[in-house]
């Protein structure tokens, strides 16, 4: 399945598309405000170019800004083989993104006076029972469950990732007994999928209704989010196929689908961009519960609130969300993994703003994408809320200039950003920083501002030649060229 040159070069001209044809018209003023548009240009390049380079498979993106999904895009195959395209509505399994439909099952319980955090699991599973490391130790809670303080091991036993088996909830409750935790509870912090499925199996007990019609009834039906399955059977319709990380000299493998049978609560999930944003959207809202506001303001306030923060202060656990702290930027959010599909959600609740990244690859890694994305738009929302806008107004005759060309060591882009000509590099590590604003100074020919590092010639001139239908033959600066590469 290794994509050759050309599917990499195809894969990045079909990512060319503008911006405006990446959303609906009545929802995107937030971005087209000419400091998103630029971001997301650049962002839109810069994927492109990476996805193609790392010869990913498929991946899809949407931004969410307050309520709405102001902008997505997809790049590559859902199915390779078939060259089906991926798509904002391509499904993806989410994985342990899963686990926030299952915490935030268990704070609608908690809201209804069904259940306390603090209560023991034992007194609402009467069958749990598992050995302790400290026989004195205190008893596991709900609270322990799902902000991964329990001292659980990882998995159920039984569980094997390598061959991909995975007990039954019956299995479950047979081997539980003969497991021991690894840590007292609330002494140290320790990812468990144990956990999340016993909260699963709370929420099953509590409320009467098995764990998936609990999640489609109470939270997916409320939301709208019609497209996502909580336990996806194989074959599924709009399913990406997944693929294993590339190896060099060999074709990506294709991954199984997999039932992961007791742990669904903790990862079985399958969603698109387009659904998510709905959930990513509801971490936004405030008000009472009722209707599409699954959950009251205040706790969902209480979920992003650090329940265990890690020694350096820059990351921890709240009920169920990861929070992470970058620069000066809180994030909230959730990655997942499953074999052949990796994925990530993160929210920054001051900025209103969230990114939904969705892979069909092992080696997908979605947060490299999430964090791109954030590097670039954070300072221009910042700027968007904090500074009147006064547009730049782009010459007409700049139109002719915009596109893509390359010589030996790498590819540019020229595009029109904000109002200014600009030229930017889409495979550097921030296209944006490094970018370069081409001021004119006679015909055809522009002295190049640099805005950050660079080994550009900044400073000097850069000359469009054109032939005579006034299209570009050549990108010259006094030391070498960039011929056209469409």
């Amino acid at each position: 399945m290794r994509l050759g040159l050309a599917a990499a070069a195809t894969l990045a001209l079909a990512s060319l598309s503008s911006v405006a044809q990446a959303i609906e018209a009545d929802r995107d003023s937030w971005a087209r405000k000419p400091e998103i548009a630029a971001a997301l240009t650049v962002l839109d390049a810069w994927i492109a170019a990476t996805v193609a380079q790392r010869e990913q498979p498929g991946l899809s993106i949407g931004i969410v800004y307050d309520q709405d999904l102001v902008w997505t895009k997809a790049y590559g195959f859902a199915d390779v083989a078939r060259r089906l395209p991926a798509t904002p509505s391509t499904l993806y399994r989410i994985a342990s993104i899963s686990k926030l439909f299952t915490s935030t099952a268990i704070m609608q319980l908690r809201d209804a006076g069904k259940l306390r955090l603090d209560d023991p699991v034992r007194d609402r599973l009467p069958w749990f029972s598992i050995k302790k490391t400290e026989s004195d130790g205190p008893a596991i809670t709900i609270r322990h469950l799902i902000t991964h303080t329990s001292g659980l091991p990882r998995e159920v036993s039984g569980v094997n990732w390598s061959d991909l088996s995975f007990p039954s909830r019956d299995d479950m409750m047979r081997v539980l007994p003969g497991q021991e935790t690894v840590f007292p509870p609330d002494t140290e912090w320790k990812y468990s999928n144990l956990a999340v499925s016993l909260a699963g199996e709370i929420v099953a007990e509590i409320s009467g209704e098995p764990w998936p019609q609990y999640v489609e009834r109470h939270i997916l039906g409320p939301l709208g989010m019609a497209a996502t399955r909580v336990v996806p059977e194989r074959g599924l319709p709009g399913l990406s196929v997944g693929y294993g990380r590339r190896v060099p000299g060999r074709e990506r493998d294709v991954e199984p689908f997999v039932d992961i049978g007791a742990e669904s609560p903790a990862g079985s999930l399958a969603s698109n961009v387009e659904d998510l944003a709905k959930f990513v959207a509801l971490q936004l809202r405030d008000g009472p519960a009722g209707g599409r506001q699954v959950l009251r303001g205040s706790t969902l306030r209480e979920m992003h609130r650090v329940q265990w923060l890690r020694p350096d202060w820059q990351s921890g656990w709240g009920l169920g969300f990861s929070v992470r702290r970058v620069g000066d930027q809180v994030r909230i959010g959730h990655g997942g993994s499953l074999p052949g599909q990796r994925t990530q959600i993160e929210i920054a609740p001051a900025q209103k703003l969230g990114v939904i990244v969705l892979t069909n690859a092992n080696d997908g890694d979605p947060l490299r994408y999430v964090n791109q994305a954030f590097t670039l738009l954070s300072p221009a929302a910042a700027k968007v809320m904090t500074v009147p806008e006064t547009p730049k107004v782009p010459e007409p005759r700049w139109q002719r200039y915009v596109g893509r060309y390359a010589w030996k060591f790498s590819e540019m882009q020229i595009q029109i950003l904000n109002g200014e000509l600009t030229m930017i590099v889409p495979e550097a590590d921030n296209p944006w920083s490094s970018r370069m604003i081409l001021r004119p100074v006679g015909p055809n020919t522009f002295r190049m501002v640099g805005t950050g590092p660079t080994y550009e010639p900044i400073g000097e001139l850069l000359t469009f030649e054109m032939d005579d239908k006034e299209k570009v033959t050549r990108v010259r600066t006094p030391y070498f060229y960039w011929l056209p590469m469409e």
